[in-house]
């Protein structure tokens, strides 16, 4: 397994900047985002079972980043804090501009391949992996 340490800079997408980083730097087009701290102007979740985002109006810290990333899609978790320390946690959605910085620490390896495909038995998209040994 390889490892591969992220900034990412003031203004940009957190999603759409990472799926493109991983896009172009890495030979499988996939990673396990393994930790990510920093800071956001606001924070766009997903809470468990909703349906709709909840936004969290900024700055915010971000305390933890962690998913996968695959050239069909991310799937990511996230837990913010406000200005107050309160702590709210989701799924990441598009729209988490990076504030300061966001610094992640991604994990690949050129034998496994990541992406994702609807699964009948729950419903959603998740998480197929190919062996390329």
């Amino acid at each position: 397994m390889n490892t591969w340490p992220l900034r990412l800079t003031p203004g940009c997408d957190l999603r759409a900047a990472l799926a493109e980083a991983v896009r172009l730097q890495l030979p499988t087009g996939s990673a396990f985002v393994l930790s990510g701290i920093g800071s956001l102007e606001d924070a766009r979740l997903r809470l468990a079972g909703a349906e709709a985002a909840t936004c969290l109006a900024g700055p915010v810290e971000l305390l933890t980043l962690a998913g996968t990333v695959s050239p069909q899609g991310l799937h990511l978790h996230a837990s913010v804090a406000d200005a107050q320390g309160r702590v709210l946690g989701g799924h990441l959605l598009p729209g988490n501009v990076v504030r300061t910085t966001a610094e992640l620490l991604l994990a690949w390896s050129p034998e496994w391949a990541l992406g994702c495909a609807p699964d009948a038995q729950t419903g959603f998209t998740e998480l197929q992996i190919q062996d390329r040994r």
